[in-house]
This record gives C-alpha cells, sequence and structure tokens, in this order.
C-alpha cells in the first residue's frame, strides 16, 4: 500500500501510552501516506492537538495523567478544536464504553486490539465525513465489526 498525495497532507495525532502500539500505529499511518504526530497521555494529547491542529486524532481512552475520556471532553469543548474528529482507541469492546465515549465526544469507536487497515479504513472514512460536512461528523451507517460508530 502506498500513500496518496491526498493522505500525505493529512495529519494524524495517535495518543496511546503504551510506547509499542503507538510507534506500530505510527509506522502503519506514516506507510499509508499519513503524516503522524504522537502523544503519550491526556495532556501531551491537548497540547499536541492545539499546536498541530491534526486532522484527525486516535484517542486511547485508558491514559496515565488524564484520561482520553476528558481529554476528549475538553477538545470538544474547546471552540478550535471541536471540529477535529476523535476516534476512541479502547481495550474494551462492552456497550457502556461505546456509548460513555459518544457523550465524551468521540465521533468513533474502535476495539483494541485491531488491524492496521481496519483503522486506516476507519480514518478513510472519518476524514471523509469531516470533508463532506463542515458540521458536526454525521454518522455513516456502516460499520465494520470491531469498530462501533456513536
Amino acid at each position: 500500500m502506498s500513500g496518496t498525495p491526498a493522505r500525505e497532507r493529512q495529519l494524524v495525532l495517535v495518543v496511546e501510552d503504551y510506547q509499542d502500539a503507538r510507534e506500530m500505529y505510527a509506522a502503519y499511518l506514516q506507510f499509508s501516506g499519513y503524516r503522524v504526530a504522537e502523544a503519550a497521555n491526556g495532556l501531551e494529547a491537548l497540547d499536541k492537538t492545539r499546536e498541530l491542529m491534526p486532522d484527525i486524532i486516535l484517542m486511547d481512552l485508558a491514559l496515565p495523567k488524564m484520561d482520553g475520556w476528558e481529554a476528549t471532553r475538553r477538545l470538544k469543548a474547546d471552540e478550535l478544536t471541536r471540529h477535529i474528529p476523535i476516534v476512541a482507541l479502547t481495550g474494551h469492546a462492552l456497550a457502556g464504553h461505546a456509548e460513555g465515549a459518544r457523550q465524551a465526544g468521540c465521533d468513533a469507536f474502535v476495539t483494541k486490539p485491531c488491524l492496521p487497515d481496519a483503522l486506516v479504513t476507519e480514518i478513510e472514512r472519518m476524514l471523509a465525513v469531516k470533508r463532506s460536512d463542515a458540521g458536526p461528523a454525521k454518522r455513516a451507517p456502516r460499520a465494520s465489526s470491531k469498530t462501533k460508530h456513536t
């Protein structure tokens, strides 16, 4: 798979406290043609989002210092960052987690572990929604078995 020029302009912020997982996601996204920034906790996610204004954020929900739930709530409450789609990444597949992620402001919910191709597909879907709608992200009706859309 090689990156396309359109993808090369897209910046993905990967927020994940486990370095190995963060590096794996970053490497695959770069291989897929995206620019990637990384954050290891919720506070770093807030700082990097405001500094870099990524096109999309992949947010682990269980993070040190500030969890992904609170980081998402703060980003969605901020006029400058609320338009950025946030995809929740979590090891918990419970229905309550998907609903909680939606209430916190996440635009989609992906259960880990997930195949890198499935994650790229979800990123592409969310970026397409963002491009087609200047307002809050519309929910697409299609979802993979490992991806829950809110």
